[in-house]
């Protein structure tokens, strides 16, 4: 996700401009292959959806052929419920006081999501809901699942949609659909990841999985959304569309009356722009283009078929979904516009391709995607910005945060792999995240020179497709790129060891 990164911090406003991105192809393996082999031992989730515009709402039925990928028996299953964070009263709330009434615009409005009759193997089992905000399906299984084996867990759900300027919401531009079906809990260190809801960054972990989607809406709507779109069909005032998407970790859409669409193929992928009120819409296809072209020249290839930009409401700068991501229609300026839709698209590379558990680890996917900037612009010259000034504002920015914030908290914590709920405000959790770790990733280049560097993003995306990055195989990446131990290199930045002060 990318932030807005305004915050009055003791009357002073603080203004980080924050772009980059990361670099590199990877190897001789097709992505096809890359894809087909993920798609193969993953879960599935074939959704059937019908959207009620008059009562902003969606019910749907589910039914998701789970597969235990670890090496222990399972009992039961859990599923992350996160539609519930934005009920009324809930604990963990989706939005931060500070920005309620920036995302709030109509004033208060409350979310949900009801599942029932849950099925295992197509026989009615006593399913719970728990966790603090009612965040978590409980489905136990009707015998033990054993390591590579799989089962059949079906249930019906509806889903309330609020008025917010959200990753889940509906505003009058579109209605946003992110994170709002029951999705499995990762399954690590012998028990389920529960992590809630925060407002602080994106806090959502979760497998590679296969999708088969069907969505039923009025003929008025035009949709955006993860995979690729296999059929479309008319019934009086209703289309039904039907997605597939293969090895990807969610699946999100958006949909509007208000949507024209740019189309333009890149690389053989088929980007999609879908706008409202973007006043330069053929500028703004072709960034994401030339993001696309750049970063399969630096990373390594998209294995995907498509790619959807949509300019949409957002409360922050934008969110990233396998396929598809989110621009937010309320930015202070179009080259904060077009820095986020490179920011977004390098999350396909970082997060979507290379995964990371983004309750805690945060730093790699935001840090990767912000540097990712950086490296776009540099290899895109007409946009005018330079490293060196990105790399100057972001300093400035972090030491005059460091400094208020360290008057504030008598022991400022600087460590990056933190719970997101660990983090005091939501400035804190975006200075550490974004700010610092592209400051990590620019000393590092620095470190290990430019060619060293390069070759260890590559490595990094070619080691990590279709998994979870840690800080581990973040350092083994660089270490085979470079021949250099990087152990305490990483640990001291990681662990906020280290004090970043000015020239």
């Amino acid at each position: 996700m990318s932030k807005k990164l305004r915050y009055s911090l003791i009357g002073a406003t603080a203004v980080v401009v924050l772009v980059l991105t990361c670099i590199f192809a990877f190897s001789s393996c097709g992505t096809n292959n890359i894809i087909k082999i993920a798609s193969r031992d993953a879960t599935n989730y074939d959704l059937n959806l019908i959207y009620n515009d008059d009562t902003k709402s969606l019910y749907g039925t589910a039914n998701v052929d789970y597969i235990n990928t670890s090496d222990d028996t399972l009992n039961e299953v859990f599923f992350h419920l996160y539609p519930n964070a934005f009920r009324e009263g809930a604990t963990y709330k989706p939005v931060s006081e500070q920005r309620w009434s920036d995302a709030y615009i109509n004033g208060d409005s409350f979310g949900s999501i009801t599942v029932k009759n849950v099925k295992v193997n197509n026989k009615d089992v006593n399913f719970s809901v728990g966790g603090k905000d009612q965040d978590i399906l409980v489905v136990p299984l009707s015998s033990a699942l054993y390591s590579n084996s799989r089962t059949t867990i079906s249930f019906d759900f509806d889903v309330i949609i609020p008025n917010v300027k959200h990753r889940f919401g509906y505003t009058d531009s579109a209605v946003n659909l992110g994170n709002f079906y029951p999705i499995a809990c990762v399954y690590e260190n012998g028990a389920f990841d529960t992590s809630p809801y925060s407002y602080n960054g994106d806090p959502f972990y979760s497998d590679i999985a296969n999708y088969n989607v069907d969505l039923t809406i009025s003929n008025d709507f035009v949709v955006a959304s993860t995979g690729e779109l296999k059929d479309k069909s008319t019934d009086g005032d209703k289309t039904t569309y039907s997605y597939k998407a293969l090895a990807v970790r969610d699946f999100a859409m958006s949909v509007s009356k208000n949507f024209s669409v740019k189309t333009e193929k890149v690389d053989g992928v088929e980007i999609q722009y879908y706008y409202h009120s973007d006043s330069q819409p053929d500028t703004s296809l072709q960034t994401a283009v030339k993001a696309v072209s750049t970063f399969n020249d630096l990373f390594g290839k998209y294995p995907y078929k498509t790619l959807n930009v949509v300019e949409t409401s957002f409360v922050h700068g934008g969110m990233e979904f396998p396929n598809i991501v989110f621009i937010s229609d309320d930015l202070s300026s179009y080259e904060e516009y077009t820095n986020v839709i490179v920011h977004e698209i390098a999350h396909q590379w970082w997060y979507g391709v290379v995964g990371d558990n983004q309750n805690k680890d945060g730093y790699i996917d935001e840090g990767l995607a912000e540097y990712s900037c950086i490296l776009f612009y540099e290899n895109n010259p007409e946009y005018q910005i330079s490293r060196q000034e990105i790399l100057g504002n972001d300093l400035k920015s972090y030491i005059l945060f460091s400094e208020i914030y360290g008057d504030l908290f008598e022991n400022f914590d600087t460590s990056m792999d933190r719970e997101l709920t660990q983090y005091n405000t939501e400035p804190e959790y975006t200075y550490m995240a974004y700010v610092k770790s592209v400051l990590m990733f620019d000393n590092l280049r620095q470190l290990i020179g430019d060619s060293n560097f390069a070759k260890g993003l590559k490595t990094f995306y070619k080691d990590n497709q279709m998994q979870f990055a840690t800080r581990d195989t973040l350092t083994i990446a660089f270490e085979s790129a470079s021949d250099m131990p990087l152990k305490s290199f990483f640990d001291s930045w990681i662990d906020g060891e280290i004090v970043i002060v000015g020239n």
